[in-house]
C-alpha cells in the first residue's frame, strides 16, 4: 500500500486538500494529513479548520512514497517558507520519488529549481513562480516524477492522476467512473 503525505499549512485551499485526501483514500492509499503548524488544527483559506493526522516534525519521511501539496493562498506561500518541507522535497526529488502540487503550490517546486525545463501547470498568475518550467496551461500535467495541477476545479482529476501514477490508467479510470468524473 502506497503511503502519501498531504501537507496542510494555514491558508490551504479546502476543495483541493479534501478532494485529494478523499480520492486517494478511496483508491486504497494510506494518506497521512500533515500539519505544517505547531498544532494539529489547520485552517484553510475559507476558514474551514481540518484536524491533521500528524505534525510535520513527527512524520518519518523514510516511510512515505509521495509528497502532495494543495494550493490556496497564503497556504502555498506558507509551504514554500517551511525550510524542513523544502529539504524533504529536495530529498524526494533526488531519489526520484513522486511529488505533486496543485494551484499555487507548484511555486514551491519552482522555487527549488525542480521544474526547470519540465512541463508544468499552475493557477493562472503564478506562472512566473515556476522558474524555467514549460507552462502547459493544462488542467493536470505529469513530467517525470512531478505532477502539477491548475486549481480547485480539477482537484479530483489531479488526484486521479496520482492514482494513475501508482496503479495505472485503468484503475484510475474505473475509480473516476464510480465517482461520475466527466
Amino acid at each position: 500500500m502506497k503511503k502519501i503525505a498531504v501537507h496542510l499549512a494555514d491558508g490551504f485551499e479546502e476543495i483541493e486538500a479534501i478532494s485529494i485526501i478523499d480520492v486517494l483514500r478511496r483508491a486504497g492509499f494510506q494518506v497521512t494529513v500533515v500539519s505544517m503548524n505547531e498544532k494539529m488544527e489547520v485552517t484553510g483559506s475559507h476558514e474551514i479548520t481540518v484536524k491533521a493526522d500528524v505534525l510535520f516534525e513527527d512524520l518519518d519521511y523514510d516511510n512515505i512514497d509521495m509528497i502532495v501539496l494543495p494550493g490556496g493562498m497564503p497556504g502555498a506561500a506558507n509551504l514554500k517558507a517551511h525550510s524542513g518541507l523544502r529539504e524533504q522535497i529536495l530529498n524526494f526529488n533526488d531519489m526520484k520519488k513522486p511529488l505533486a502540487a496543485i494551484c499555487a503550490a507548484p511555486m514551491v517546486f519552482g522555487s527549488l529549481g525542480l521544474l526547470k525545463e519540465k512541463q508544468a501547470t499552475c493557477y493562472p498568475g503564478f506562472e512566473d513562480e515556476l522558474h524555467g518550467a514549460i507552462i502547459t496551461g493544462e488542467a493536470v500535467t505529469e513530467a517525470d516524477n512531478i505532477i502539477t495541477g491548475k486549481g480547485a476545479g480539477v482537484a479530483i482529476k489531479f488526484a486521479l492522476k496520482i492514482v494513475e501514477m501508482f496503479n495505472g490508467k485503468e484503475v484510475a479510470d474505473d475509480l473516476g467512473a464510480k465517482m461520475i468524473v466527466q
